[in-house]
């Protein structure tokens, strides 16, 4: 067993800003153990621009973006395990991890969790029909278009209007290939705005809202699919279905954090978001170990994940050097149109201004968010209109939490 101040798992966009704020920090003895060969997580496959306009105030690609970090990480010679696999952390943080080169157990001061998440596959969706080549996750489908030359169909039907999805709309356009229809099950579209309007308004392709795919159709490969309306339970209207020849189904279906190691260390978890509890430093319920990134909650601009990593790894250098407040915590609550709030719990007396992430149940038009703590306003924000596919953001100054005493509850309003 060998002994580490600060553990990073995963080397994402997530795990090296974390690191790399660890690190300068004050802790500089923190290693990142990943199970790529190459850090940079899904930015590697992400040749898209459209990354750190917030962060870094430039337009970049995700390849781009992730060697600014891995620049910095080289400069602080922070060590990174690579194509090592973590299969467990405990909760006294022993961290046991798989490589080429045997079992490795690192006994750490205090571990960052940031894994990343995974796409939901046809397993998790229940579509009918054969099961032929051709169906993709839409991330499979971009490292094989993106990173290894690979075309994977020429007449394309996909199915969720997730970011990734919206954006392989657009690479299979561009490598020559026919979008026949964006399919998305829900009555609005889970994906950012502006991927709408660049990724298929711009190259005419149709979204079908509140649309499923009802059946596949192929033998050894697909050779279309059958397309239907659905009600407001989500089942499909007999009616409404019809067929469109394809040979190609992508799947942009939701994304999973990928929380085993949190589940197998005890570590309590939401149900909503998927990720652990934590509170505005990123600590989880296990003392010592925080999280950031994907692995918390699902973000939508790496600029976001960035930041988040870098709350979590500064944290946990305030840990490693008793620094950390452990003071009593305040719970927040999602209220009227509000899907869920992180953290789920903030320090009754914080040092600085706390920031609360947010996302909404369904699209509004011109809202306010309000911050409440019985019949005290703690914060207020107005916003001209308001998606599920956006996460929002609203900050209560630290002098307002002094006087908190109980619940802390966010909530919305549609005004005029």
């Amino acid at each position: 067993m060998i002994k580490h101040d600060i553990v990073v798992i995963g080397g994402g966009p997530a795990g090296m800003a974390a690191a790399i704020a660890a690190y300068d920090g004050g802790v500089k003895d923190v290693v990142i153990v990943d199970r790529e060969e190459k850090l940079g997580g899904i930015l590697k496959q992400c040749i898209h621009n459209g990354f750190g306009l917030h962060k870094l105030g430039k337009e970049l690609t995700g390849p781009e973006y992730a060697s600014v970090y891995e620049k910095e990480v080289t400069d602080r010679g922070i060590p990174v395990f690579y194509e090592t696999m973590v299969t467990e952390v405990s909760e006294d943080r022993i961290v046991t991890a798989y490589s080429t080169e045997g079992i490795l157990k690192i006994k750490a001061k205090a571990v960052i969790l940031a894994m990343g998440c995974r796409e939901r596959g046809r397993g998790a969706l229940n579509i009918p029909g054969t099961r032929p080549a051709g169906v993709y996750s839409a991330g499979t489908a971009q490292k094989f278009v993106n990173c290894m030359g690979y075309s994977v169909g020429k007449r394309v039907v996909i199915l969720g209007s997730g970011d990734i999805g919206l954006i392989m709309a657009r690479r299979m356009s561009l490598q020559g290939a026919k979008v026949e229809a964006v399919c998305e099950i829900m009555p609005y579209s889970g994906g950012l705005t502006r991927n709408i309007v660049q990724c298929l308004e711009d190259f005419g392709i149709p979204l079908y809202l509140s649309t499923t795919v009802a059946e596949i159709h192929g033998g050894e490969r697909v050779e279309g699919v059958t397309i239907a309306q659905v009600d407001e339970k989500r089942r499909v209207i007999e009616a409404t279905k019809r067929y469109i020849p394809c040979d190609t189904l992508l799947l942009s279906c939701g994304l999973i954090p990928e929380n085993e190691l949190t589940s197998l260390a005890g570590i309590p978890m939401s149900t909503v978001t998927g990720g652990a509890l934590v509170d505005e430093h990123r600590q989880t319920e296990c003392e010592g170990i925080f999280a950031c990134g994907n692995v918390l909650q699902v973000h939508d601009l790496v600029d976001y994940v960035s930041d988040e990593a870098e709350i979590a790894g500064k944290s946990a250098a305030e840990y490693v050097k008793g620094e950390l407040q452990t003071t009593k915590t305040i719970k927040t609550v999602a209220g009227n149109g509000i899907r869920y709030v992180l953290p789920q719990r903030v320090a009754a007396s914080p040092k600085e201004d706390v920031s609360l992430f947010f996302r909404v149940t369904r699209p509004f038009g011109k809202v306010r968010y309000t911050v409440t703590c019985g019949d005290e306003i703690l914060s207020t924000a107005v916003r001209l209109k308001a998606a599920p596919g956006e996460m929002e953001k609203i900050t209560v100054k630290a002098e307002k939490l002094k006087s908190v005493k109980k619940e802390i509850i966010v909530s919305l309003e549609e005004i005029q």
